[in-house]
């Protein structure tokens, strides 16, 4: 691992897990890998983010919002002292139908980041086609720094 502690790579995963909300949530997301260079995160086959009868064919926006979510913990793993952040833009690709009902793949990393703004890159397939991603997207994030990290407040309290 580079510059981070695999104990501090646990605690952002678990502090990740705790923040989500809603669509997130929902989405009940497994951390399959993290580290400063890139992140994976399998989201299990759910029925309820398909749009057709046979409930085989994934909503785009479920895609999006996966990607922009894993860009975020990406992001947390890069960088030191983030106090928020924010979506500045998100570019998604779709290359073929999200057709199946295998669970979800996406792997993201921090490619470059600057005092206030991180670009991330990410790609999206099925469990099992890892030859075939089914979307791919770039994003920017604004980001503020400050004297106490996102981090540091989440864990503030905890034992080690």
């Amino acid at each position: 691992m580079s510059d981070i502690t695999k104990k501090k790579m646990e605690q952002i995963a678990q502090m990740w897990n705790a923040r989500g909300k809603g669509l997130i949530t929902h989405m009940a997301l497994e951390i399959e890998e993290v580290a400063t260079e890139g992140v994976q995160v399998r989201m299990p086959f759910n029925p309820d983010f398909c749009v057709d009868v046979d409930q085989t064919l994934l909503h785009g926006g479920i895609l999006t919002a996966l990607l922009d979510s894993v860009f975020g913990l990406a992001n947390f793993v890069a960088i030191e002292g983030v106090s928020t952040m924010a979506t500045l833009d998100l570019r998604v690709d779709y290359l073929r139908p999200a057709r199946s009902r295998a669970d979800v793949i996406v792997r993201a990393h921090c490619f470059r980041k600057t005092r206030h703004i991180a670009f991330n890159s990410g790609g999206i397939w099925f469990d099992g086609h890892e030859d075939a991603e089914i979307a791919r997207g770039t994003a920017s994030f604004a980001l503020t720094r400050g004297d106490t990290s996102l981090f540091d407040v989440m864990t503030k309290g905890k034992t080690s």
